[in-house]
């Protein structure tokens, strides 16, 4: 005891350090032990009533029931989904504030590095909801009727056909930027503040084509208002079963660009939180009737089986998206 004292009169620092552990570890753990005991935020980075938000809005009204309380969707549009990032990023650490992670958060942050936030270290990443490919559109009364057509169309007059994205390093964009180099055309990019207003730019004839996510994309086919020239997911959707790929459009191997999304938090969330919320989110995405609803939007729910798988998939992802950035040259400059 004696020695213990003698250190701790050296070390005034470590005293204070081991006195405030004493002191702080025990709320810590009841507050662990009792969460959620209070409604939660998902911060949900697109436009209320799209495709993503629809589905996002789904999801957390599964996850409520598993958790107890209330899981309540927060849009926070803006900047590709920068916004929304660099708020939950400098949110505490409690569990409760979430957000809707995604691909697009992966390539802003290869697009610009002096956003503030780092989508690998920056957040705990609990689990992948799945995956949604994106639909290559033009409006109904449009001459193009393949993606031959339109790679014809951009051929004999460069940059004078646009696509509509939902922002700059958005999935929709780089599934343009994808098209344009791997078919050998000019296409003008024009960015929006988000994903929702593509369909629409469509329609009123300010774009010529776009990639909406197919959970956007489908029902606005169903309704005829737009036609959909090709998907970019490796394989053809069981939704959407007479469009082709955009690989065996134009006989490529290499243009499956499927965006993904899944639940993230703030960097250092406690085990017992994160191990609670993997748990609820996973059973709310098993349920049958959100199954359902992701497929029938086009999508196709895929949740990694542990945090630590997806904390793997998001680095793997900022590997991939990196090529993909780098081989078609896309800056903000």
């Amino acid at each position: 005891m004696r020695l213990i004292g003698k250190l701790l009169a050296c070390l005034p620092g470590l005293g204070m350090a081991i006195a405030a552990a004493a002191t702080v570890s025990p709320a810590a753990a009841a507050a662990e032990a009792s969460f959620p005991n209070r409604p939660l935020r998902l911060i949900v980075p697109y436009a209320a009533g799209g495709g993503p938000d629809i589905q996002a809005r789904k999801l957390a009204e599964a996850a409520s029931r598993e958790l107890g309380q209330p899981v309540v969707v927060e849009n926070k549009v803006g900047a590709g989904g920068i916004l929304a990032a660099e708020l939950v990023a400098q949110q505490p650490a409690d569990g409760y504030t979430l957000m809707l992670g995604a691909s697009t958060h992966v390539t802003q942050k290869l697009l610009q590095p002096s956003v503030r936030f780092d989508p690998v270290a920056g957040f705990t990443h609990i689990i992948r909801s799945g995956f949604s490919p994106q639909v290559m559109l033009v409006k109904t009364t449009s001459p193009y009727r393949t993606v031959a057509d339109l790679v014809a169309a951009a051929r004999k007059a460069p940059g004078t056909l646009n696509y509509a994205s939902g922002g700059i390093g958005s999935a929709a964009h780089l599934s343009g930027a994808a098209l344009a180099n791997a078919a050998a055309i000019d296409l003008v990019h024009v960015p929006y503040k988000g994903s929702i207003e593509i369909v629409p730019a469509l329609i009123r004839g300010d774009a010529a084509l776009g990639f909406p996510v197919a959970s956007t994309a489908v029902p606005q086919i169903e309704n005829g208002k737009v036609r959909a020239l090709a998907v970019t997911s490796a394989h053809r959707l069981p939704g959407l079963p007479q469009v082709p790929t955009l690989n065996e459009a134009l006989g490529r191997t290499d243009l499956a660009l499927d965006s993904w999304s899944g639940i993230w938090a703030p960097a250092g969330l406690p085990k017992p939180v994160v191990a609670r919320l993997h748990a609820a989110f996973l059973k709310a995405l098993n349920d049958p009737a959100t199954r359902d609803f992701y497929q029938k939007a086009g999508s196709v729910i895929d949740p990694t089986p542990s945090p630590e798988a997806f904390d793997r998939f998001v680095a793997d992802e900022m590997t991939k998206y990196r090529q993909i950035v780098e081989r078609n040259h896309i800056s903000l400059q």
